[in-house]
């Protein structure tokens, strides 16, 4: 890819994720009436796509291995007591990775 060709790759990419943060506040103007199919879905769709992604980080783990999937599973139970005591998702992400790494090192 030449130079050029990454620029324009570059602004195309930037003016797309620009354009979809953008469309939904001018489509839902503040004087207009939000629907309900759509406030549902705002309602509903981060506690799923929250319960996707545990599914998907525990997938392939693997009891059989000599950690039995410690790491793995001490990291999560981390991550979910300190959401809990201090309701700071950067924290708990944070110290669990952390956990995590030190686990498995």
């Amino acid at each position: 890819m030449t130079v050029t060709e990454q620029i324009v790759t570059i602004f195309i990419v930037a003016l797309v994720t620009q354009l979809t943060r953008w469309i939904p506040f001018w489509v839902f103007r503040s004087s207009a009436h939000t629907p309900q199919y759509v406030n549902y879905l705002g309602r509903v769709l981060p506690p799923a796509i929250f319960g996707m992604l545990v599914v998907y980080c525990y997938k392939d783990l693997d009891f059989l291995s000599p950690s039995y999937g410690t790491p793995e599973i001490l990291s999560g139970i981390c991550v979910v007591v300190i959401q809990m005591l201090f309701k700071n998702m950067a924290c708990s992400i944070l110290l669990g990775t952390g956990l995590y790494i030190l686990l498995i090192n």
